[in-house]
Parts: C-alpha cells; sequence; structure tokens
C-alpha cells in the first residue's frame, strides 16, 4: 500500500502568550532575570489527525484564527507540532507568507537562483527553467531590481512562479491565489490543473469556495484549532457556508 503524501497524526500546537504588555527588550530581560514573565497557553491546534494520499488536492477551509495557516506551517516543517506526527514523504515548496525565502537586497534573478539552490538545484538546472519562470511571473522588465522595490503581489508572483516551475512533490500554499489581478489569479489556478495532470499533492487554504470547489478533490473545515469535518468539497462547502 503506498505511503501517504502528507500523514497528520493527533497534532496540536500551543503558543505561550505573554500576559503583560512590556515596553521593549530592557523591560523584557529585567522581568525575565526577576521571573515575572507570565504566560497563557493559547492551543492553536488540538488532536488533528488526517492523510493526504499522492497526487490528491484537499483545501483546507475555516474563519479566521481557526488555525489554518498554523497547520500549513507545521506540514512545511517551520514550526515543530507540540504534540502528535508529522510524516512528509517527498519534496516540498511551501507558499506560506509573501516574500518568505526570499532576500529583499537581492534582485529577481538572483532571487530565483538562490531559491532554486534551497530546493537543492544547481545553477544550471536553474538555467533551464529561468525564462519559463520570468514569463509565467511577468516581470522581465524588473529582473535586476532588489525585491525591496517590489510590490507584495510582485513577490508573491515570482514566489508562485518558482515554486510551480520546480514542480515538487508536494505544493503547499496559503491564499496565494488571491494575490494579484484576476487574469494571474486564473494562470495560478491552470498552472496548479497542469501539476495536477502531473501527479503533484496540493494542499491548499482559501477562503474562496469557488477555488476549493474547483481545485480540490477534498476538504477539511477547521473552527477554533478543532477539525470540524473532513469530506467531500460539496460536504465541507456546505457546512462553512450554508446559505450558500
Amino acid at each position: 500500500m503506498e505511503k501517504p503524501a502528507i500523514s497528520v497524526k493527533d497534532v496540536s500546537m500551543m503558543f505561550n502568550l505573554n500576559r503583560d504588555k512590556i515596553m521593549g527588550l530592557k523591560e523584557y530581560v529585567v522581568k525575565a532575570l526577576k521571573r515575572q514573565l507570565y504566560f497563557d497557553e493559547f492551543w492553536a491546534l488540538k488532536n488533528i489527525s488526517f492523510d493526504v494520499a499522492s497526487g490528491e488536492v484537499v483545501g483546507i477551509l475555516g474563519l479566521n484564527g481557526s488555525g489554518k495557516s498554523t497547520l500549513l506551517k507545521l506540514i512545511a516543517g517551520v514550526f515543530k507540532p507540540t504534540s502528535g506526527t508529522i510524516d512528509v514523504n517527498g519534496t516540498v515548496a511551501p507558499l506560506l507568507e509573501l516574500g518568505a525565502g526570499f532576500d529583499f537586497e537581492f534582485s529577481a534573478r538572483e532571487n530565483v537562483y538562490m531559491n532554486g539552490a534551497m530546493f537543492g538545484h544547481s545553477p544550471d538546472y536553474m538555467d533551464t527553467l529561468y525564462k519559463d519562470i520570468m514569463d509565467f511571473a511577468e516581470l522581465w522588465e524588473f529582473e535586476n531590481v532588489p525585491l525591496k522595490n517590489f510590490s507584495s503581489g510582485m513577490s508573491a508572483r515570482l514566489g508562485f512562479a518558482i515554486a510551480t516551475q520546480i514542480e515538487p512533490d508536494i505544493l503547499i500554499i496559503d491564499e496565494i491565489l488571491g494575490v494579484g489581478d484576476y487574469l494571474f489569479a486564473q494562470k495560478c489556478d491552470q498552472r496548479i490543473k497542469e501539476l495536477l495532470s502531473g501527479g503533484t499533492t496540493v494542499l491548499l487554504v482559501s477562503h474562496s469556495i469557488t477555488t476549493i470547489r474547483e481545485l480540490c478533490s477534498r476538504a477539511i473545515l477547521l473552527q477554533s484549532g478543532q477539525m470540524v469535518a473532513v469530506g467531500t468539497v460539496d460536504e465541507i462547502c456546505q457546512l462553512y457556508q450554508p446559505e450558500g
């Protein structure tokens, strides 16, 4: 039996939230030395379990604060769970935050090659992808411009173009399809469909019911850090937006 691309077993994530408002580093250090720092436990996720099969596209729905982004960061390896286990089988390209993984002092061209190296690819290999990346991102005019001069949408386009041209085994997307204009969003949809035809596994968070319905074969609904339901796209979309 083939291993799941992603296996999440009884995962919980707790953050310590400082109770007091601390004005600056000096006050923090003084309170820490006096052992006067007090925290409240905040459970962003509790007892989450699900599998994603290789080649499957699973959407995650939930209101703000439901734990969607935290879950993606755990699967991408940005965080380690407080308890439970996560097994990921294959290369992962996470598109979690605008500009994540970029050096904003570097140009678009330099960031393409730096990101390629982060994925384990040589400059020669990135040479073969460079034109397709810049064509997709529509950023030729800005290829030698430092990213600190880019808009958030331009950075998102470059990040999406790099991650999807490299063709990872698993693509993790947090609301990236909602960035940019309508035509670029259509290009992103089409590119994901092309990756799916090649067997790429996709886990995506989106507030767009339309995007989830068009791209996903299954969906998960989170609420206040707990998994309310997992099922077909129709079932989960109906739970998420019952008036629709």
